[in-house]
Formats: structure tokens, C-alpha cells, sequence
């Protein structure tokens, strides 16, 4: 059996060359088979290898045929069996990343305010020695305050 990529499917499509689908499932995924005119089956493949395109969810299969304007079809639960299916990680692991992107992006975004204030403050700058200097005064200053010494 031949495999077609969705471009194709929909070439094949609006040329008038498909004869059918059947929704086959297999294992714990669906397949989507594809009849054509010309007596040859087809399977539908990803995009960048013959491999099978493999659904999950047979939804997410009738939505895609559906995108394409294949609205009758056939369907095949035969082989199917629910309990093969294998847990995808699906956009998990994507939306980790993104989360942590937008963490990122709202640390430099005040990190970036920040530094902004400082350099906007009309106070005399210091240097770090004169800022440590007035740092350990006021550091004796509370100590004397609270009776050590």
C-alpha cells in the first residue's frame, strides 16, 4: 500500500481521485485509508516520510479529513483496542518550555525596569566603599541602639 501525504490527499482530492476513506483503527491508533480512482489504496502519511499518520483520538482524524472537504467516510474498529493506546506527552512538555520562556521574559522585564530606576534616580551616586562605609555605621548605630556592642 502506497502512502500519501495530506498536500496529496488534498490534491488527489479536488482532482476528483479520491473514491472513499475508511477511519481504520489499529491497535490503539486510527489510520485513515484512502481508495482512489484508479483502484489504488493509500494510506495517509506524515508529512516528511511514507511512515503512517497515526491518531490517538479518531476526532482529531475526522477534523483533518474534514479540513480537507472529505465529509463521508467509512469507519473500521475492528482492530482497534483502546487499552494499546500509549499515553503522548502531547504539548506538555512544549507548554513546560513556554512557561518557563515567559518566567524569563518577565524577570529581564524587571530586571531591564530596575536598572532603568536606578539610573533614572536623581540621588548623588555612591561608590561601593562610601555605601559599605554607611553600611557598617548604621550597622554599629543598631548595635549600640540594642545594647551590644
Amino acid at each position: 500500500m502506497r502512502s500519501m501525504t495530506i498536500e496529496q490527499l488534498r490534491a488527489t482530492k479536488v482532482a476528483g481521485g479520491v473514491a472513499g476513506v475508511t477511519l481504520k483503527g489499529e491497535g490503539g491508533t486510527f489510520l485513515v485509508e484512502i481508495a482512489t480512482r484508479s483502484g489504488k489504496a493509500a494510506v495517509l502519511a506524515k508529512a516528511r516520510s511514507s511512515e503512517p499518520r497515526r491518531f490517538g483520538n479518531p476526532l482529531a482524524a475526522l477534523n483533518v479529513l474534514r479540513g480537507l472537504g472529505i465529509t463521508v467516510g467509512h469507519f473500521d474498529a475492528s482492530a482497534w483496542t483502546p487499552a494499546e493506546k500509549v499515553p503522548a506527552p502531547g504539548n506538555r512538555g512544549r507548554a513546560e518550555a513556554m512557561r518557563k520562556a515567559h518566567q524569563a521574559a518577565a524577570y529581564s522585564d524587571w530586571l531591564a525596569a530596575e536598572i532603568q530606576d536606578s539610573i533614572d534616580d536623581p540621588r548623588p551616586n555612591l561608590s561601593h566603599n562610601e555605601l559599605m562605609a554607611e553600611l557598617r555605621d548604621d550597622l554599629a548605630e543598631l548595635a549600640a541602639e540594642s545594647g551590644r556592642t
